[in-house]
């Protein structure tokens, strides 16, 4: 009797355990959660880094992003293949003009003239997609998808934002506002790459 009373004593604690740990864990920037797993088309992606974009010394957002294999250098997370996923966290409010103005610079500022010109009506889908969101209030969610074979999906509180847009190289682009030559926020590029 009194093994069956440890075994169960053992299993409760086990339990108990188990219900006070996260099955994931965080990863908490600004007061914003991001877990160390998520998932993407039916494939596993891990949080590469996490940060905040500040500008000016308002804080502006937090974002994560999530790649299938961690790495600390941009080359090898622009370059890698599979899904990929931007998550943001606006952490107050934000016209859609001046959100899509910030993405734009970024990308401007990033790409070759070559390949500004081979992206610019895909550049134009994205600007009247956020444009037509209208503002980005404080806790609202922006996810920037790259889903392969499908391209690159925006949407804004769980709903898409216009159609996917497509080529891996549209979503590159985008990798490059915040892990380019010239980044939006360098000490922010560094948390994305897990560097600090």
């Amino acid at each position: 009797m009194n093994r069956l009373k440890s075994m169960a004593a053992a299993l409760a604690f086990m339990m108990a355990s188990t219900l006070a740990t996260p099955c994931c864990a965080a990863h908490d920037v600004a007061g914003v959660h991001f877990d160390d797993q998520t998932s993407l088309g039916n494939q596993a992606l891990v949080l590469n880094g996490a940060g905040v974009r500040v500008k000016m010394i308002i804080k502006v957002y937090a974002v994560g992003l999530y790649v299938p294999r961690k790495d600390t250098t941009s080359a090898a997370i622009i370059n890698q293949p599979g899904p990929k996923s931007i998550r943001i966290v606006m952490l107050r409010d934000v016209s859609a003009e001046k959100l899509t103005e910030a993405l734009m610079q970024g990308i401007n500022d990033n790409v070759s003239q070559a390949d500004r010109l081979s992206l610019q009506p895909r550049l134009d889908a994205l600007e009247a997609a956020m444009r037509n969101a209208g503002e980005a209030t404080k806790g609202s969610q922006i996810q920037l998808d790259y889903l392969p074979g499908i391209g690159t999906r925006v949407t804004m509180g769980g709903k898409p934002l216009g159609r996917d847009i497509a080529g891996e190289d549209f979503y590159r682009a985008l990798l490059k506002i915040w892990l380019g030559e010239r980044p939006s926020d360098r000490s922010l590029k560094g948390d994305l790459l897990g560097q600090s």
